[in-house]
């Protein structure tokens, strides 16, 4: 038994004087098939909102919903085939359906993204990537979770939690029925 312990031990010290190779560039992880995760924006116009992101790689949704500072509750229902529902619950009930060529973010959307070092933000010492002039993008070295993606246009998004597995429940993913309705607006944006 001593004998064991010792080879464990001798082993295990092997290991940890193993050289670490510090000359690899870090590709950012893949988002999990699921998670959600709260999000606090300052907006680039100084607005502030919280985002409730849902991201189902499976079911091919994306669900944000937005809560403005001072402002209405809006739903943003957005479908791996390209379609986005933007609505509202209530009086007025709004909607707005677009349509985008990309449809959800993909799991590994960061591939090709351009490494830029380590830096801290918000208390976490952070892997950055930047992605075509588009997203700044920090991941926590240590856990590897997202901590923060920055846009061109100046918004910045931080990340309050991120549960991985976790799943929103169906009803909030489907629009209300006024936004199938003739007089609902439709744009479609090219990518």
């Amino acid at each position: 038994m001593r004998s064991m312990r010792n080879k464990t031990l001798s082993l295990l010290i092997l290991l940890l004087l193993q050289p670490i190779d510090t000359t690899s560039t870090p590709t950012p992880r893949p988002w999990p098939d699921q998670f959600h995760a709260l999000l606090y924006m300052n907006l680039s116009k100084g607005l502030l909102q919280i985002s409730d992101l849902w991201y189902d790689w499976p079911r091919g949704t994306n669900v944000n919903i937005f809560q403005k500072q001072l402002g209405v509750l809006l739903y943003d229902v957005e479908w791996d085939n390209g379609t986005t529902f933007y609505f509202t619950l209530g009086e007025p009930a709004t909607c707005e359906v677009m349509q985008f060529e990309v449809g959800i973010p993909r799991r590994n959307f960061l591939d090709g993204a351009k490494y830029l070092g380590t830096q801290t933000t918000d208390g976490f010492l952070c892997n950055v990537w930047e992605k075509v002039d588009f997203i700044w993008y920090f991941e926590d070295v240590v856990s590897r979770r997202p901590v923060r993606w920055d846009f061109y246009d100046g918004i910045s998004t931080h990340v309050i939690t991120f549960e991985v597995g976790a799943v929103l429940n169906e009803s909030f993913i489907q629009a209300p029925s006024y936004c199938f309705s003739e007089a609902t607006e439709k744009r479609v944006f090219d990518s």
